[in-house]
């Protein structure tokens, strides 16, 4: 995400931080590049001119002049202005009343709306909710039939009837079955269109009257830009909106909507979709979000996504047979498949401080490729080879690179390398060993 925008402001602060004191033109000449900089990523004029201005009034103030380190100062408050143009708090869903809560997902064809309704409902399965999907979109059996499909996928119930019954009727119908099977939340499917019009506006209202929602939530694809903004306002003077879903935001190196959509339209943004995969839906946390853009990592997230990916009593088990040296290649496979479910390993590095910008300028996919070809690897051998790699000689070695498709010197790094850490974990100090993958890594 926002790879061009991410180098464009990293140059200009990186000028800035080489300079001993900042005087007014060095100030106003950093802030051009950033005009330039978020216009070319497609951001808003207004919003641009908004955030310029306030970054300036403080940049000349006495927090930046009488500053040790002047040019990390304005680098702080580029930090905390973009904050609060992304809108301060983080996305949480509203459960003002009783269960079931209900959650009306809306937008054009196209963004992404029938997808997202399932991640957002598996969303609230991992929270300890227990959801309802809805699928009340009567214009399109194809839709209708995909959220059936992922409803099974994720063993989540989907509410269905007849296109020809009025989307309406089904929600009623819906949020009786919800209440029978104490749903607490209901998500729902609504149809939309190719463009604004006053058939669906008027249909939307309807449903949205016999619903009563707690959340109108609407499904927006990140990529068309400024084109995303313009549905955010015209969907919000018509229908009240509650908050917004900013799908495919993985695929936006801009990044003008995310900039622009919560100052331009007043609506805060709840999740960002950041992948295909049904659990790629994220809270938004626009500090997080900062820190992406300018390239500082995001810490707290990948947390998050590694203690959903690594059991607890599996470390507990694994960190016992690391301090008897008992590690082995089967041990190190179930690792690298719980680093897999974090998610892209493109987006996990850049997730990291300082690691960010590098993460930007690996070819696309490299880094999944070269875990595939290990896992390949380690699953030509036998179960005796995994678990004493010591016993692979010259012709094993041969074998297992025939079997998976690479060369034998890649066989002979993979064995050296787990040999390496190997004695690195028997060297290693007791209470100190990294419990998982991504801790001997550091």
């Amino acid at each position: 995400m926002f790879e061009v925008l991410s180098e464009k402001l990293g140059k200009v602060f990186r000028a800035l931080s080489s300079r001993g004191r900042l005087t007014e033109k060095d100030i106003d000449d950093g802030l051009r590049q950033v005009r330039l900089a978020l216009l070319e990523a497609d951001v808003n004029f207004k919003v641009v001119k908004d955030f310029v201005g306030r970054v300036r009034e403080r940049a000349l103030g006495a927090e930046v002049q009488q500053s040790l380190t002047p040019g990390q100062q304005v680098v702080k408050i580029v930090n905390e202005e973009l904050i609060d143009t992304l809108g301060k708090e983080p996305g949480r869903l509203s459960t003002s009343g009783q269960p079931p809560f209900v959650a009306m997902l809306v937008g054009l064809q196209g963004s992404g709306k029938t997808t997202t309704a399932a991640k957002l409902a598996l969303h609230l399965k991992h929270s300890g909710q227990r959801p309802l999907l809805v699928a009340a979109d009567n214009r399109r059996p194809a839709a209708i039939e995909q959220l059936v499909v992922l409803g099974k996928q994720m063993d989540i119930p989907v509410y269905r009837e007849g296109t020809s019954v009025p989307s309406q009727d089904v929600c009623v119908r819906a949020l009786d079955r919800a209440k029978s099977m104490a749903a607490t939340w209901v998500v729902v499917d609504t149809a939309g269109r190719l463009h604004i019009d006053e058939e669906m506006m008027a249909e939307l209202a309807e449903v949205k009257k016999a619903l009563h929602p707690a959340e109108v939530l609407l499904v927006v694809d990140a990529m068309t830009g400024q084109d995303a903004v313009r549905s955010a306002e015209d969907f919000h003077a018509r229908v009240n909106l509650t908050g917004l879903i900013l799908t495919k935001m993985d695929g936006d190196a801009r990044g003008g909507a995310a900039l622009s959509i919560r100052w331009a339209s007043g609506v805060p943004i709840k999740f960002i979709g950041i992948g295909e995969k049904v659990d790629a839906l994220e809270p938004f946390h626009p500090d997080r979000l900062a820190s992406r853009i300018l390239g500082m990592g995001d810490v707290l997230t990948f947390i998050e996504k590694a203690e959903a990916a690594f059991d607890q009593s599996q470390a507990e088990e694994l960190k016992k047979k690391v301090e008897k040296g008992g590690f082995d290649l089967e041990d190190f496979l179930s690792q690298l498949r719980a680093v897999k479910q974090m998610g892209p390993v493109g987006q996990l590095l850049e997730m990291l401080p300082g690691i960010s910008r590098l993460a930007a300028k690996l070819p696309q996919g490299v880094e999944e490729k070269q875990l595939k070809k290990v896992e390949a690897m380690i699953l030509s051998m036998t179960p005796g080879e995994r678990r004493n790699p010591g016993t692979i000689g010259g012709s094993r070695r041969r074998r297992i690179a025939r079997g998976s498709g690479v060369q034998t010197h890649d066989v002979n790094q993979l064995l050296n390398q787990f040999h390496q850490m190997q004695k690195l974990i028997k060297m290693g100090v007791k209470g100190k060993l990294p419990q998982n993958l991504m801790g001997m890594f550091h």
